[in-house]
């Protein structure tokens, strides 16, 4: 049931090693992404000009996007100021909720779907509850706090029991 559920389907070291031509070979048609640790880290308060041209080019390849967030509706929605997209801010992740809804508004089926994420517990978990595929990147800068280290903690594990070096 762990592999099922928590360990992603690819890792990449960052979103920037992710080509579209990838997602698109792999029969996607929309990506869903979280925004913190993933793309830009917890200061980066609007795409950074790189993160800008990754999904430009995904949308130049035809994949529709949504962010999926657990973070405030004012952090998500500043980061998405200026683009046509689905967004989900305080989304309760893994909940399928945010996951189910941001399908639905890009008129695909959950298994036409990629999530990207930096969190086994939340962005994969989210994701392989609705059948999505999931990718996983190396966090940009954690935060210290009590709960993401007993998170990564719980993250080594699992890697760790599968023989994964992550």
């Amino acid at each position: 049931m762990l592999k099922k559920y928590l360990l992603p389907d690819y890792l990449f070291d960052n979103v920037f090693e992710i080509t579209p031509q990838f997602i698109c070979g792999l029969g996607a048609r929309a990506v869903i992404l979280d925004i913190d640790n993933t793309l830009v880290t917890y200061d980066d308060l609007e795409p950074t000009p790189e993160v800008a041209a990754w999904l430009a080019a995904l949308g130049e390849a035809g994949l529709k996007l949504a962010f999926v967030s657990n973070n405030s509706q004012s952090r998500v929605e500043r980061f998405c100021r200026g683009m046509d997209v689905f967004w989900s801010a305080d989304s309760g992740k893994p909940s399928r909720r945010a996951f189910s809804r941001a399908a639905e508004v890009m008129g695909v089926d959950a298994n036409e779907c990629v999530a990207i994420g930096d969190q086994l517990f939340t962005d994969v978990l989210g994701a392989k509850r609705l059948g999505m595929r999931a990718i996983v990147v190396r966090p940009i800068k954690d935060k210290l706090t009590p709960l993401f280290i007993i998170k990564r903690a719980g993250e080594k594990i699992i890697y760790a029991l599968y023989g994964i070096k992550f």
